[in-house]
Formats: structure tokens, C-alpha cells, sequence
């Protein structure tokens, strides 16, 4: 029964031990478990801001839009987008390659910090399937 016990005390000490602080591609910072994969990124040749009105769009229709910003301290033109959609938080960036190509990175956390590689590619396709009825 000690044993038992102990090796569960020692479990939630190694949970805890591995959660702690991720960037997010909006620029801030969020809880969650670190070094693993949790973005999907895709290029598209149109310019920012049709991307980024889609982009608004798709997390509007998946879910709820927090918030939206411009980063200004980059050296492209960026632009971010911040929601939930089925209780994972979402971090969408759209950045300026060049005039006419963008690029686009979804990040998706769960709640207990963990990636959503599937609702962060089904987002990222989300876009471009947007961006094609335009």
C-alpha cells in the first residue's frame, strides 16, 4: 500500500514537473507542456490582409474570436488572431513573406496544456479552403 502510494506521489511530482510555460505565435505566453509539436503552418499567395480577414472568419465559424492585434516590434507586416474552439485555445499568426505570399501558423492547447495538432491543421485547412471561394 506504501509503495502504491509513493508511486503515485511521485507520478503527480513528474506531471507537475513537465508543464510549465510555452510561446505562443501571437507572441505571449501560455501554460501547457512543453517540447511537443503543437503548430500547423501553411503559405498561400495572396496578400496579408485577405488571409488575415480569413483567418478572422474561420475562428469566428469554429468557434469564439478573442481577441485580434498587430505586432508591430517584427520586421514583416504580422498580424495575429486569438479564440477557443472546442475548449482549446487558439493562436492563429498571419505574416507577410513578400507582397503577395503569407504565411500562416495555427496553434492549438488544450485546456490541460497539451497540443491539438488535429484542430490546428483542421483550422490551417479551414483557411485555405476559405481563401480558394474568394
Amino acid at each position: 500500500m506504501r509503495m502504491k502510494l509513493f508511486l503515485m506521489l511521485v507520478g503527480l511530482v513528474a506531471l507537475v514537473a513537465a508543464t510549465g510555460c510555452v510561446e505562443t505565435v501571437g507572441g505571449g505566453k501560455t501554460a501547457g507542456v512543453p517540447l511537443i509539436r503543437d503548430t500547423f503552418t501553411g503559405r498561400y499567395q495572396r496578400p496579408l490582409e485577405t488571409v488575415f480577414q480569413a483567418s478572422k472568419e474561420v475562428v469566428k465559424d469554429m468557434g469564439v474570436l478573442a481577441t485580434e492585434s498587430t505586432l508591430y516590434d517584427q520586421t514583416n507586416s504580422v498580424k495575429t488572431v486569438q479564440g477557443k474552439v472546442n475548449q482549446c485555445s487558439i493562436w492563429v499568426r498571419v505574416e507577410a513573406v513578400d507582397p503577395q505570399i503569407t504565411e500562416v501558423s495555427v496553434q492549438a492547447r488544450t485546456k490541460g496544456g497539451g497540443s491539438d495538432m488535429d484542430l490546428a491543421h483542421e483550422i490551417e485547412k479551414q483557411i485555405g479552403i476559405k481563401l480558394a471561394t474568394r
